[in-house]
């Protein structure tokens, strides 16, 4: 039975209103260590969601069934199960109508075969990745890493009448080279719809150079430091920001977005420089799904809005706070413009200078090339490491630099220093940027696996707290 049928049939089953959820998924990955491949394989999955509405005179109850491994013939009782649960609930703080059908909404092409993901997604990437072991070998360096691509079919079906469709292809390649002796490390990563844009060889030429650059080896106290951030750096922080910015949380005086004395701070400046932070559903080459998939409600989402169109939407406009993720219930709360979240996320200076990621060896080729060329005194973050939130009041966070920090001194980088725990907040940052290079497609280190499409810059931050010395390596 195709995802498409489970849909209808689930929704045929109903005895009250319904909305339906059926993920489709397959994963194909390699691993590699040593500059030799060590596995490789592909998995599938299949995940049914039933959301179940149970209409009452003061609202609505809502009851919520996700399995995986639904075979054809346990449809029925999943319908049962979650329409037990509404029964059993109270009812939901965050009531509203269904979504009804609207011409607003890119259905995709519904009744098309899904899609699967295979080995031969890598073919290209493959030769190459052997080429960079070659070069590797040669060099007397060990390349480790992995490369997963997955392709992701979701059918949303109501019974208001919705049939949504989305299928969301996406990769990422993450790529670790150390000396012979083991001593010296250096990340690089990449994140990829197909993996026809990932140069291997171009990450590898990046990796040898931090290598070189960690020849020498500075230790420094902690202080605040004059710090440049890589793109993949800034991408880490910035969906700090994005996470927090909640607006039933900043409502209720839970975070950094919270007025004092009620409300939100929706219109105040937050940042130094005139920047952007917003989300775009079509943004090319990190292109989401347009129109909201909820398996549950939380403070951020709400299961009521399933299949309500998504827009491109700016949460800091010129440098001041411009919107909050709101659900139709949060927006009825706050008097903001419904917003909700959508799964991509970019930073850019005001006059919106994006592009791909140029040519060279650098972190961010020439953008970053003049950043340090311009810096007498500074350090150089490669990327972070084990971020974790301290004070939401101030969004406060904490983690480490890890495979590369180094010192950079009168216009060049003259070698790695000792590894830091920060801590920072993004919010905080903001309002001391001094500089900020293109914006590009880049993969965040530590999300990864949960928000991989994202755009940033580098930028230049005064007073960088590097609060303590790290033993990490």
């Amino acid at each position: 039975m195709t995802p498409q049928e489970r849909v209808e049939r689930a929704l045929a089953a109903r005895t009250g209103d319904c909305v339906v959820i059926a993920d489709e998924s397959s994963d194909a990955n390699l691993r590699w260590a040593g500059n030799t491949l060590t596995t490789n394989g592909i998995t599938r999955s299949r995940r049914l969601t039933v959301i179940a509405f149970e209409h009452r005179a003061d609202g609505m109850a809502v009851g919520v069934v996700s399995r995986t491994g639904v075979r054809d013939d346990q449809l029925t009782e999943v319908v049962r199960a979650a329409e037990q649960a509404a029964s059993e609930n109270s009812i939901a703080e965050d009531t509203q109508p269904l979504i009804e059908p609207s011409t607003r909404q890119p259905s995709g092409d519904w009744g098309e075969p899904v899609p699967e993901t295979e080995i031969g997604v890598f073919a290209g990437f493959a030769a190459a990745l052997g080429e960079a072991f070659a070069m590797a070998d040669a060099g007397g360096r060990k390349l480790y890493g992995f490369a997963e691509h997955e392709l992701r079919c979701t059918f949303l079906g109501t019974s208001s009448g919705l049939r949504l469709r989305h299928d969301q292809p996406g990769g990422r390649v993450e790529l670790n080279a150390k000396s012979a002796d083991l001593e010296r490390s250096a990340w690089a990563g990449a994140g990829t719809r197909d993996f026809r844009d990932v140069d291997v060889v171009g990450l590898d030429a990046g990796l040898t150079q931090r290598l070189d650059w960690a020849k020498r080896r500075v230790s420094l106290p902690a202080g605040r430091y004059e710090t440049l951030l890589s793109p993949t750096a800034v991408a880490d922080l910035m969906i700090f920001i994005y996470r927090a910015a909640v607006a039933k949380d900043a409502l209720d005086g839970r975070t950094v977005f919270s007025r004092p004395g009620g409300g939100t701070r929706v219109g105040d400046r937050i940042a130094a420089l005139p920047v952007t932070l917003r989300s775009d559903p079509g943004a090319p080459g990190i292109e989401c799904a347009p129109f909201v998939v909820a398996h549950a409600s939380s403070r951020d989402s709400s299961v009521f809005d399933n299949g309500l169109p998504l827009a491109p939407t700016e949460w800091i406009k010129d440098g001041k706070l411009n919107g909050l993720v709101q659900t139709r219930h949060s927006g009825g709360l706050t008097g903001l413009p419904v917003t909700p979240a959508i799964d991509n996320l970019i930073f850019a200076a005001a006059d919106g200078a994006t592009g791909p990621a140029p040519d060279g060896p650098a972190l961010d080729g020439p953008a970053l090339d003049g950043m340090i060329a311009n810096t007498s005194s500074g350090l150089l973050v490669n990327c972070l490491w084990y971020i974790r939130e301290v004070d939401p009041q101030t969004l406060l966070v904490t983690g480490l630099t890890r495979d590369g920090l180094y010192l950079v001194e009168n216009g060049e980088v003259t070698g790695a220093v000792n590894n830091f725990r920060f801590n920072e907040s993004p919010v905080g940052m903001l309002d001391r940027l001094a500089e900020m290079g293109r914006t590009r497609p880049c993969l965040p280190r530590e999300w990864s696996d949960y928000f991989p499409r994202v755009a940033a810059p580098p930028v230049r931050v005064e007073g960088f707290n590097m609060s303590s010395v790290s033993k990490a390596s």
